[in-house]
């Protein structure tokens, strides 16, 4: 399978990568700068420069692939990121069409997952102020996809509501809509173990035009 993986540096991005690789993908790896200086060296690996918010180069960059996996991260300049952020989507998702790539696999946020409440997670009293921001954007960001988007094989996929590096154990829980919690009442994930359901997802398309959730 060929992947495009854009933000392929990232946190998460670089673990889908080598993921991908270690499965025997091929994987362009898509950065702003075109350095992907932290990837493995591996001959099935490519690196390229992409501005994500330009439909002419994302399609440049699609074009042949099997599946688009995007990692994009919003604005951390204290900014408003929600539409810079959707900006870019609209932007991919415009230049997939153009190139005939319809499989598109998003790297998503845990804070529009449901609680036991009802409320988002992202709406309850004790959501981290440092992270709203982002994560209101990435709701937005879901919306999109769910409401304008129903012409691409989509999956949005959330995290628990922790994620870190951590170790590869194979071993975690899927869901759906719902705020996955442990019996210790903890939501967590490992960014390897995320990398693992991600690539899962993206062999077997079994969750069209949803979204999906990982954690312990």
């Amino acid at each position: 399978m060929k992947i495009l993986l854009i933000g392929a540096t990232g946190m998460i991005g670089s673990r889908v990568t080598a993921e991908a690789l270690g499965r025997g993908h091929e994987v362009t790896a898509a950065t702003r700068s075109g350095r992907a200086d932290a990837l493995p060296e591996n001959q099935a690996l490519t690196v390229l420069a992409l501005d994500a918010t330009v439909p002419g180069k994302v399609s440049q960059a699609a074009a042949g692939h099997d599946v688009v996996i995007s990692a994009v991260s919003p604005p951390r300049d204290g900014s408003d990121p929600a539409a810079p952020l959707l900006a870019t989507y609209k932007s991919l998702v415009e230049g997939l069409r153009i190139a005939g790539v319809h499989r598109l696999l998003v790297v998503g946020g845990a804070g529009s997952l449901k609680t036991a409440s009802g409320q988002d997670r992202v709406d309850t009293p004790d959501f981290p102020a440092m992270y709203k921001a982002e994560s209101l954007a990435q709701r937005e960001v879901l919306r999109l996809l769910r409401t304008e988007m129903t012409d691409l094989d989509w999956t949005y996929a959330s995290p628990a509501d922790e994620i870190a590096p951590g170790e590869r154990t194979g071993t975690f829980r899927l869901g759906g809509d719902d705020l996955l919690i442990a019996e210790d009442g903890t939501s967590f994930i490992s960014a390897e173990d995320y990398a693992v359901a991600l690539v899962d997802e993206a062999e077997k398309s079994t969750a069209i035009r949803r979204r999906i959730t990982v954690a312990y």
